[in-house]
């Protein structure tokens, strides 16, 4: 079968999942990509470069798969010539109806931002099937559309969110664990306590940083290692926490080269995550694979992609509930050490994920 795989924003963990099936799919699969800046541009235009570009190739595709970036709606009508019998897909890797946006953005001042949200419903009316890559996010994102429809004076076409519901499917991220096994480092030392998400506002980093802040002084033995990708609005904190913390921390600011990333994870103990903001979770699967003890709110997404074994010592209610959980793995450091048993993150390898793919979208045509 020939797959186009449509990705208007081509970098981080879209650009990694589609490289990813491509290279663990049996099926031939063409990207069509744009690069991954400008988001808003690319929901608006992207479409209309992609479909010039598919246009003007002599790809003939059985399945067309987009991603949320993608307005479809304008794909497939400037395509219609070529893709009018052709299935489609979209696949959700976030959306900007429930994606918390942050409040000094122009468009949230400004009462614009609903157009970003209509634009993914709008697409995946369009679309023949619709996969999410969570249920929290399917969930989640059928009760927004819902509220956004109700924003609009009249016609709001509520029915239309039965239909999406109805031709929608979970299909869990595939991802590279196994390029982690080169790389990997024996934990020693103080328990070290790990961030590994991008630098902004929807991760939350308050209550992780105050965290550190009360165990630093109630004199707890650690250390910090802080990755993760930052941007020109980095939240505050992040240059205090610098100051702050600045006798504790061995490792501040994104690794560029995969090695080292990879080789911190394996080195670190324990992730508290404090995000107001997950549809998956790469970062986190990332670092349990390198046998990092994740401790996660009892909300979002975590509590479904966790085994029912791991909600008890993994997740969390409130600050107080984060603190005494990283406390007590900081006083078991070494049982952490020996004990996480973390077989369960392998379905997600793309050695499993890309069979699944295959025999999902297989059965499209």
């Amino acid at each position: 079968m020939k797959i186009l795989l449509l990705e208007p924003y081509f970098t981080g963990s879209h650009k990694a999942w589609a490289e990813g099936y491509q290279s663990n799919s049996s099926h031939e699969i063409k990207i069509i990509s744009l690069p991954g800046q400008f988001w808003k541009w690319r929901m608006h235009g992207g479409a209309i470069t992609i479909a010039k570009e598919f246009l003007q190739s002599d790809f003939i595709p059985d399945l067309i798969i987009a991603t949320d970036m993608l307005d479809l709606t304008t794909f497939v009508s400037l395509t219609k010539s070529e893709t009018a019998d052709i299935p489609t897909v979209l696949y959700f890797h976030e959306n900007q109806i429930t994606y918390p946006w942050s409040s000094l953005d122009r468009d949230v001042i400004e009462k614009r931002d609903i157009h970003y949200g209509f634009i993914n419903i709008s697409s995946a009316l369009a679309a023949d099937h619709v996969l999410f890559n969570s249920a929290y996010h399917l969930e989640s994102f059928l009760s927004g559309a819902t509220n956004v429809l109700k924003h609009f004076p009249d016609y709001q076409e509520l029915d239309s969110i039965n239909e999406i519901q109805s031709k929608s499917e979970i299909l869990y991220l595939g991802m590279d664990l196994l390029q982690f096994d080169s790389y990997k480092e024996e934990k020693k030392g103080e328990p070290i306590i790990v961030w590994n998400h991008r630098w902004e506002y929807d991760k939350n980093p308050e209550p992780f940083f105050h965290l550190l802040y009360r165990l630093q002084d109630e004199n707890y033995a650690f250390q910090i290692v802080i990755l993760g990708e930052n941007f020109q609005s980095t939240p505050n904190i992040f240059d205090e926490a610098k100051e702050r913390l600045k006798d504790r921390i061995i490792h501040y600011g994104y690794c560029k080269d995969f090695k080292e990333y990879a080789r911190w994870l394996w080195k670190a103990d324990i992730l508290p995550v404090t995000s107001n903001q997950d549809f998956f979770g790469v970062s986190i699967m990332e670092a349990i694979y390198c046998g990092v003890y994740p401790i996660l709110p009892k909300r979002l997404t975590y509590p479904e992609l966790l085994p029912n074994e791991w909600h008890h010592n993994h997740l969390y209610d409130n600050e107080d509930g984060l603190y005494e959980l990283v406390k007590l793995r900081i006083k078991d450091m070494k049982e952490n050490r020996t004990s996480l048993n973390r077989d369960w993150i392998h379905k997600f390898d793309w050695k499993s994920m890309g069979g699944e793919y295959d025999k999902l979208f297989n059965s499209y045509i």
